[in-house]
């Protein structure tokens, strides 16, 4: 195993794409968290856009995962409806209105250090979206996952516009067998 794939505290963990060894672990801990969820509706909560390459995770993961038809599953964020920071807080306000107490699994696309690209993390709490873009957005979710797609630094806009697709639709790919993967022996 790479020792730069793997990093995990109590709350946090982290594993590159690629590195199945290092996913088997970060899946395992995803199926703990869902299984502590207890029954209450699972809701994952995919955020970026398709406006730009490095923010489509979110929404490319969704409609992947929306095309497996997972039962009981809601997915909020695709290609087609997007979730981003203009209807993030309506969004929010929605799903107070539609479920009692849901269990929300926000996924994001960040940017990081360059040996972090690639990486997939998995944190407990809730995420802060669009804090690399300077942006006020509300925290979501009772844990979250991230995608760092590029690196941070100076113009991150820039940087965001100028994603490879590959590296972001590879990473889709990941989430979305790692979710099939667990999602039905755990829910």
């Amino acid at each position: 195993m790479n020792p730069l794939s793997l990093f995990s505290e109590n709350r946090h963990m982290r594993a590159h794409y690629s590195d199945i060894q290092a996913l088997s672990h970060l899946q395992d801990r995803l199926a703990n968290y869902l299984i502590t969820a207890g029954g209450r509706k699972v809701i994952l909560l995919c955020i970026g856009t398709d406006r730009s390459t490095g923010d489509s995770l979110g929404p490319l993961t969704g409609t992947k995962l929306s095309q497996k038809c997972l039962p009981g599953l809601v997915i909020l964020g695709t290609l087609e409806k997007p979730i981003h920071a203009e209807n993030l807080a309506s969004t929010m306000d929605e799903i107070k209105a539609t479920y009692h107490n849901p269990y929300i699994i926000a996924l994001d696309a960040c940017l990081g250090r360059l040996d972090s690209v690639g990486h997939i993390t998995l944190t407990e709490g809730p995420l802060k979206p669009g804090t690399a873009v300077k942006k006020e957005l509300p925290e979501v979710g009772d844990i979250h996952l991230t995608g760092i797609v590029n690196i941070n630094g100076f113009m991150q806009y820039m940087v965001l516009q100028n994603t490879r697709l590959n590296t972001v639709w590879q990473m889709a790919d990941t989430l979305c067998h790692l979710f099939c993967k667990i999602y039905l022996k755990t829910v």
